[in-house]
């Protein structure tokens, strides 16, 4: 049957499994939305706010679900709004086909109205994309973006469709089953066998997990394998949810702004086995200081983060879940009692120096107890996002999150402005409550999607720690630039009541923990979004905290 590449488009994207569109119409993909029309039966079109909104929700989409998340913008200016959604998403390794339309092939390089070089800017940001110039090869070059997308590291990719291919026709057959990715990668038995060596041997072993636990469906081995071993776990941010915060042996996310006992035990262990991770310089600081101490066994499987910024003494190419299957078979069952001892005395010490970090000021919320609060309202099936800066790293440190994907952030590019379409996204994969942690700053990027919030009715609890400030940079102009505020104090009267209101959102302001408990109460019993509003005092900083490219014996744990 002959049909348009419009159509084609549409029936592919049925055809891998996308129930589910975000994005925003143009002229040049008011094809494809004309055939989402006519489709709209059996799959949804979800109209964001703004083109960068639709990005986020459709990464939150692939965080929550492990899915394929899907986006769609014409060209020029709706197409260079989904940039900075598709790095974030290239930076945390999520899953994604971007679609953006494009001028006619003969009008291409002419300057034409809205004509942007969309595959050339997004080059470094994809793992891969492409141009489609012959409608014949369409259907094959979506297919083939979401084979890329999901294999190995996982990624965003990119199809560019010029109006005139949208608007052609030829044969179509849509194939009976999605594409699966390419093979996966696995480890060769003597990699394994020596790795199992390294940890008999050793007396104090550290696993360092991060987001590619999650996205290899490897969360059970990690823990069974710490068992095994007995040896405390600790993450990278976006190794957050990958175990239960309840579980014994994890001790929570380490680095820059993590647990003080699991950076702390990391770098007083003899091996660390460190698996899906990348070694960023906010997990580590000062690299030639970082592994002074211990042994490194990385396993990943892109083999391009081996060595990378770490030297491994022993480095593996291959998938996590794999590997820790085969492991855990080859690894002695071992007791480390005095090991189990120190950790223990690190959690008590971790408890007095989160104590001495943080005040009751009047009037305001102390960043602890609006997590406690909410969290102990939400249930353990909610999702949790946030923005970008401090509130952040007090979720990141302090939310109990008890279920694998539960936890979607932007990890690697720091996107403010990336939560709320996150969320929506999110709650909209699955039909679970969202919360989102944001701050002033961050929640002023993108407030633009408590349009969507409404329109869709998500059931999204947004919590404004709102403290005048732009706080990250604020704390690191405090700590290191003599409390040279420049352009960090916001200064701005907006009211987050007021604001949501006019959305069409329901909202309160919280100033005590009784406010806030009786407010939490109502926003989770609300079916559609709820904001609330937390004043929090611009002196709380996000502690412990190494300097920056600073290292584990100069950490920060309290500021007077």
């Amino acid at each position: 049957m002959k049909i348009s590449g419009a159509k084609i488009v549409i029936e592919t994207l049925i055809e891998q499994g996308c129930d589910t569109i975000f994005g925003y119409p143009g002229g040049q993909v008011i094809d494809l939305f004309d055939e989402l029309y006519n489709a709209r039966d059996r799959i949804k079109h979800i109209l964001s706010a703004h083109e960068q909104g639709a990005a986020h929700a459709a990464d939150g989409y692939a965080r929550v679900t492990g899915k394929t998340g899907v986006v769609i913008a014409t060209s020029g200016p709706g197409a260079t709004n989904l940039v900075t959604g598709i790095a974030t998403a290239y930076l945390d390794s999520v899953p994604m086909v971007a679609i953006t339309g494009n001028v006619s092939c003969d009008l291409i390089g002419r300057d034409s109205f809205q004509e942007v070089d969309i595959v050339g800017v997004t080059m470094p940001i994809t793992k891969h994309n492409f141009i489609v110039k012959n409608i014949y090869e369409l259907a094959d070059t979506i297919r083939t973006a979401f084979k890329i997308a999901k294999s190995g590291r996982q990624g965003p990719v990119l199809v560019d469709i010029p109006k005139d291919i949208q608007t052609a026709v030829c044969e179509f057959e849509a194939d009976r089953q999605p594409v699966i990715p390419y093979p996966l990668t696995f480890v060769p038995e003597d990699k394994l066998l020596k790795a199992a060596e390294m940890i008999n041997s050793c007396e104090r072993p550290y696993i360092y997990f991060g987001g590619g636990v999650i996205s290899g469906k490897a969360s059970g081995q990690v823990a069974a394998l710490a068992d095994k071993i007995d040896a405390p776990m600790g993450c990278s941010l976006m190794g957050l949810s990958a175990v239960p915060d309840d579980n014994p042996k994890f001790l929570g996310m380490q680095g820059m702004h993590g647990h003080y006992a699991a950076s702390v035990a990391e770098d007083e262990a003899d091996l660390v086995i460190a698996l899906g991770v990348r070694f960023s310089d906010r997990a580590t600081g000062n690299n030639s200081r970082y592994a002074k101490n211990f042994k490194i066994i990385h396993i990943d499987i892109d083999g391009a983060e081996l060595h990378k910024n770490i030297a491994a003494d022993l480095a593996i190419r291959g998938d996590i879940k794999d590997a820790a299957e085969r492991l855990i078979s080859m690894v002695e069952e071992k007791k480390h009692p005095q090991w189990s001892e120190r950790i223990s005395q690190l959690r008590e010490e971790e408890k007095k120096r989160t104590a001495a970090a943080y005040r009751k000021i009047e009037g305001k919320l102390c960043p602890y107890d609006i997590i406690d609060i909410i969290s102990s309202h939400a249930g353990d099936d909610v999702i949790v996002a946030t923005d970008v800066g401090q509130h952040q790293m007090w979720t990141a440190q302090r939310y109990p999150l008890k279920r694998t994907r539960s936890f979607i952030t932007s990890g690697g590019l720091g996107t403010m402005g990336y939560g709320l379409g996150a969320a929506i996204g999110a709650t909209l994969a699955t039909g679970r409550k969202a919360v989102l942690f944001t701050g002033d700053g961050s929640f002023g990027m993108n407030l633009c999607e408590l349009a969507t919030a409404v329109s869709q009715n998500t059931p999204v609890v947004i919590v404004i720690m709102n403290n005048n400030v732009l706080g990250m940079v604020h704390q690191w102009q405090e700590l290191f630039f003599e409390k040279h505020y420049s352009g960090t104090v916001l200064d701005r009267k907006t009211d987050f009541v007021k604001l949501a209101e006019a959305f069409g959102a329901k909202g309160g302001r919280a100033c005590s923990n009784e406010e806030l408990e009786k407010l939490a109460a109502e926003a989770f019993a609300c079916d559609g979004p709820f904001v609330i509003d937390c004043p929090v005092d611009s002196s709380e900083l996000v502690l412990p905290m190494l300097p920056p490219n600073g290292s584990i014996d100069e950490i920060i744990t309290e500021v007077r």
